[in-house]
């Protein structure tokens, strides 16, 4: 259950670095929308999924 937890951690973290990289970059392009998304709704989907992988990250070091 740990390997799992830490596997999809590291997968949810990963997106959501990509998803925060993509809404940067289109938004310093000066671009407020991306295939009809507004960046900001993007920027907080991957703050959230960074989020995400930081709780499963720790609760895979926390479990025994």
């Amino acid at each position: 259950m740990n390997a799992l937890f830490s596997n999809l951690g590291s997968i949810a973290g990963l997106l959501g670095v990509l998803i925060c990289l993509v809404a940067g970059l289109t938004r310093v392009s000066g671009s407020y929308y991306l295939a009809g998304y507004g960046l900001q709704s993007l920027l907080l989907a991957g703050i959230g999924l960074l989020l995400v992988g930081c709780f499963l990250k720790l609760e895979s070091l926390t479990r025994d």
